[in-house]
């Protein structure tokens, strides 16, 4: 699958599943813009070769509206960027924050791109979650934002359908990241992984970034208004 000539934009594309996908769509072609929330690439600890990197932080209006005019026209966006309350989920503010950054702003970014990406015969690409699917009890915010995800998801590709972009979401299960590092070291968490999913394993952040490149390709052009669990077989239990 080339992406050669094709512009792609991945929010939160410094680390873990958004920087893999970053990765695949630029060594497939594309010219890729990524966002994070330190002021320049040279901030991280790792290389961020061949992307082009914009500060932006989804959970203010003003920054998405500032990455939009800085961007330009693209074929591709991922909205990927989002994060959980870390225990503060259960408050009002913590609530409305985490649906600010995993939901509202992907519908920002997806209206502030739909010209663009209507005139390219483009697509968006929503990263969601198993928990769109399954409820997430310490998490509810995450939790709902993914479900709201799932659900925009499908309005957005209903909508847009016949403006020639097309909609879907990837829902991974559980991916071995930086974020996830710690949970593979209790006990409760190990057992989790052996027990509910059927593939007896963690996935990798390359395994979602191949679904992210399917569903861009030609090979999906009558798939829209999806979810496609990657997460070893979760879902079927």
């Amino acid at each position: 699958m080339r992406f050669d000539a094709k512009i792609v934009l991945v929010t939160g594309g410094t680390q873990g599943i958004g920087l893999a996908i970053a990765a695949a769509f630029r060594d497939a072609g594309a010219t890729v813009h990524i966002t994070g929330t330190r002021a320049g690439p040279g901030d991280y600890d790792w290389p961020l070769e061949e992307l082009i990197y914009h500060q932006a932080l989804m959970g203010d209006r003003a920054s998405r509206e500032r990455l939009g005019e800085a961007v330009g026209p693209i074929d591709v966006l991922v909205n990927n960027a989002g994060g959980s309350g870390l225990g503060s989920e259960m408050s009002v503010d913590g609530f409305a924050s985490v649906l600010e950054q995993n939901l509202t702003a992907a519908m920002d970014l997806s209206v502030q791109f739909q010209a663009s990406l209507a005139a390219r015969r483009g697509c968006i690409i929503n990263m969601g979650s198993i928990g769109a699917h399954v409820a997430l009890k310490d998490a509810p915010a995450y939790t709902a934002s993914k479900a709201g995800l799932l659900g925009l998801t499908r309005a957005l590709a209903d909508r847009w359908a016949r403006k020639g972009i097309r909609v879907n979401m990837i829902a991974p299960g559980f991916i071995e990241t930086r974020a996830t590092e710690g949970m593979k070291s209790v006990d409760s968490w190990v057992r989790r992984i052996a027990e509910d999913i059927p593939m007896g394993r963690w996935g990798q952040p390359s395994e979602i970034a191949g679904a992210a490149l399917f569903l861009a390709s030609p090979h999906a052009s009558f798939i829209t208004g999806i979810s496609l669990p990657v997460d070893g077989g979760m879902l079927i239990r």
